[in-house]
């Protein structure tokens, strides 16, 4: 069986990321290592990792050298990886038991190297594990076929359902930059020339605000992208204009969901 190399960058998080190492640990592919990096946590997030680490050896905790930021994290966990796949899961998220299983058959049996699915949306007080949620109407739709210039007008990956494989793309870290380096590292693999696929079956949960509510977080991002189509990927003014107007576009009908 592959063995799939699950990247989660953790900050503060103890009161989420018991539910979403779970998640991971009960999935019916059950060929994989969870490499974790405690970006500096003083909530008590890496005693929580340690003490899963004791029962799984799948579990493989570190802490950060320094604190750094989700995206240094991430990179920190993906230089440890030793899997055929590369996915990921932020510690507040979680994934439905049949996730992985699913989404190796799927990349098993197309020609992308990279893949996503669709997921559901959760409320952000939702206290149960993956195995008690029951699918509700709130789901973020995976597109089947997403090429490099559809990707730039607007984020169609959602970070908790991507995977690439290793054995094709080789291991590819994300851009030294302070957000969206997960939507910088789609963008790169697919510059390359490689396209991604994506499995409609909605296979993982993402903790969210309140239906109806564009976070100030989600406002922030808009110089961040900014920053992204501008610096990382050279568009001319008016193509990040579009780009930016795709993304903020995406943002406002995901907050609807």
């Amino acid at each position: 069986m592959p063995l799939v190399s699950v990247v989660m960058p953790v900050y503060n998080s103890a009161a989420t990321l018991g539910a979403a190492v779970r998640s991971v640990l009960t999935q019916t592919h059950s060929d994989l290592e969870l490499l974790v990096t405690d970006d500096k946590s003083s909530d008590g997030s890496m005693d929580l990792l340690m003490e899963f680490a004791r029962h799984d050896k799948r579990v493989l905790p570190e802490s950060a050298p320094e604190q750094g930021g989700a995206g240094r994290a991430r990179n920190l966990a993906i230089e440890r990886a030793r899997g055929d796949y590369v996915a990921f899961l932020d510690s507040d998220d979680m994934w439905l038991p049949e996730k992985t299983e699913r989404q190796i058959e799927f990349a098993a049996a197309g020609s992308a190297p990279l893949t996503f699915t669709s997921y559901f949306k959760m409320a952000a007080d939702y206290e149960g594990e993956s195995t008690d949620f029951i699918p509700n109407g709130r789901v973020v739709r995976a597109r089947e076929h997403v090429d490099y210039r559809a990707m730039l007008v607007r984020d169609h990956i959602g970070a908790l359902t991507a995977m690439y494989d290793r054995t094709v793309l080789g291991k590819r870290l994300m851009p030294e930059m302070r957000k969206r380096q997960d939507y910088a590292l789609w963008l790169s693999i697919m510059r390359d020339g490689n396209d991604a696929r994506g499995l409609t079956e909605p296979l993982a949960v993402y903790r969210s605000h309140q239906t109806g509510s564009l976070s100030s977080n989600k406002v922030s991002l808009v110089r961040y992208n900014w920053e992204l189509y501008r610096e990382h990927e050279e568009l001319s003014v008016p193509q990040a204009t579009r780009a930016l107007a795709g993304a903020a576009w995406q943002s406002l009908r995901n907050s609807r969901i």
